[in-house]
């Protein structure tokens, strides 16, 4: 795992406990374990932003902290992974999460998208999307998270088992 980039691009320890929305978890916060490359915790933490990232609301932050801390995953890398979903790429993930669900549930995906400010758009415009976008929203979630963690998992242990073998090998052509 490239350690280095990873220590170098995450946030750190302190700056992260000075967020007004983060004092509430007090000193847990603060705890190494939460703040450690080990790979259980990244590959969970990768896992669970991937979940989280899908919710279609917005308090990814803070959710990726709260399940970091009861997890003891790696808030560095749940925090990063939630913005996965960002301005830029919300309307494509969305999108496909509505298609997922709505193939999902047998209902005919909407192409045209016409928004108008009135109660009767909130009922028949909005309301018939709502149940797919739920249900695709939940399914890529479940699957990304599940997915990204085998992958992860299998690619971690091949690296390990890579340099273990590599080092075997240079240590007996050198001996």
């Amino acid at each position: 795992m490239p350690r280095r980039l990873l220590k170098k691009i995450a946030a750190s320890r302190a700056g992260l406990h000075q967020r007004w929305y983060l004092r509430v978890f007090g000193s847990q916060i603060a705890d190494p374990r939460l703040w450690s490359l080990q790979r259980r915790s990244v590959t969970g933490a990768v896992a669970s932003g991937l979940a989280i990232c899908f919710l279609p609301l917005p308090v990814h932050t803070l959710l990726a902290v709260l399940t970091a801390v009861v997890w003891r995953l790696n808030i560095p890398t749940v925090i990063a992974t939630t913005f996965i979903v960002n301005p830029f790429t919300a309307v494509p993930i969305y999108y496909v999460a509505y298609r997922v669900g709505a193939l999902l549930l047998h209902v005919p995906a909407r192409h045209h998208f016409g928004f108008r400010l009135s109660w009767d758009w909130l009922q028949h415009g909005l309301g018939p999307m709502w149940k797919p976008f739920l249900v695709g929203c939940l399914v890529c979630a479940i699957v990304c998270s599940v997915s990204a963690k085998v992958l992860l998992e299998l690619l971690w242990r091949w690296s390990i088992i890579s340099r273990r073998y590599r080092a075997r090998r240079t240590a007996s052509s050198t001996g």
